[in-house]
Formats: structure tokens, C-alpha cells, sequence
């Protein structure tokens, strides 16, 4: 049957910002309110990217929204969360970062088996004349389909 997955946040402007050239699960350390936030689907990863900081990778500028029954133990906003992933795919990803001007951008945020996950991609930034291309390509397939749907 597969891993039931229920997504709380895409990232809708990094596949048109981006080319997106490597993708990597990861897992959050939350604080519990956080966890309760998500549930109720209150998060947004516009704007975020993830750095990588002493040997361990952090989530930047995430926006997890405080949960509306907390007290004052509730949680920041915008704070910076730690990733789980391997040190070796840490490495892999300093190195692209640092040599070949890519970026870690995260695509995705979902519970996996009741899990807090996050889906992060390589990156690289698209120029204005790749995004120009893309659009052009999307209307030239659009105009096929609609032409072939017609016969």
C-alpha cells in the first residue's frame, strides 16, 4: 500500500525559481507546539533555504506559525531548526554549495507515518532567459494538447 504521506507546505516557487538537480528526505527537531502547529497545517517555506552550520544542516527562515491553544511556552516563529541527515550527505551538500554555487532549498513538508519530514533539493538558479524558455515550452505543449484533444 506504501507510506501514507499528508503534505502541510510546498514550496510552489522553488521548480520555477530553481533548477532543481538532487532531492533528499530529512527529518526536524521540533519542539512539541511546533508539531501541533503543523497539524493544523499552519506553515509556509517561502523564502527559506537550508545552511549548513559547524558540520550540522539547519532550516532557515521556515515560518511555523504558533499554535493557537499554547501558552507562553509557545515556540518562535521563523527559528532556526535542525535537519536530520546522514554526515556524509551533510559533506555532499557543503561541497556543492561551496564549489559549484548551488543552493538547499526545501520543496516539501509532510508528515510520513505520523513523522515531521522535509523534502530538500540542490539547487541552482534559473536566469530570466531559462524561466522565459520554460513558460514558452508549457504553452507550446498546451497548445499540442489542446489541438490533438480537438481530433
Amino acid at each position: 500500500m506504501g507510506n501514507p504521506i499528508s503534505i502541510i507546505a510546498t514550496n510552489r516557487r522553488a521548480r520555477r525559481l530553481y533548477r532543481i538537480s538532487d532531492t533528499l528526505e530529512a527529518g526536524l527537531v521540533l519542539r512539541g507546539t511546533e508539531v501541533k502547529a503543523l497539524r493544523d497545517g499552519r506553515a509556509s517555506l517561502s523564502d527559506s533555504y537550508c545552511k549548513v552550520d559547524g558540520g550540522e544542516l539547519f532550516l532557515v527562515n521556515a515560518h511555523i506559525s504558533p499554535y493557537t491553544h499554547g501558552s507562553h511556552n509557545n515556540h518562535d516563529p521563523v527559528r532556526r531548526r535542525k535537519l536530520l541527515v546522514h554526515a556524509r550527505e551533510i559533506r555532499r551538500l557543503q561541497k556543492a554549495t561551496e564549489q559549484k554555487g548551488f543552493t538547499v532549498i526545501p520543496l516539501k513538508l509532510y508528515f510520513r507515518k505520523g513523522i515531521a519530514k522535509i523534502e530538500i533539493g540542490l539547487a541552482r538558479g534559473k536566469r530570466l532567459y531559462d524561466r522565459r524558455a520554460d513558460i514558452a515550452d508549457r504553452e507550446t505543449k498546451r497548445r499540442l494538447n489542446r489541438t490533438l484533444k480537438q481530433y
